[in-house]
């Protein structure tokens, strides 16, 4: 989808250069996914450290599965 904002052109310069994007358009695209990917990792350890996951193993029997499947 095509939109149109304002940014700063120092902060898309940092953008393409931390992305390594030359053009502007993968360059913005790039660290909006970048960004999207952190915040859903940030919630479900949020949610993992309150407990509130659905997980039903334990980490004592999660660690004893990975020995077992890594074989």
């Amino acid at each position: 989808m095509r939109i149109t904002f304002e940014i700063d052109a120092n902060d898309l310069k940092q953008i393409q250069k931390i992305t390594g994007q030359k053009k502007k358009s993968p360059a913005i695209s790039c660290a909006l996914a970048d960004f999207l990917q952190m915040r859903q990792r940030r919630a479900f350890i949020e949610k993992a450290l309150a407990g509130q996951t659905d997980y039903p193993l334990t980490n004592e029997e999660l660690e004893t599965r990975d020995v077992y499947e890594t074989r």
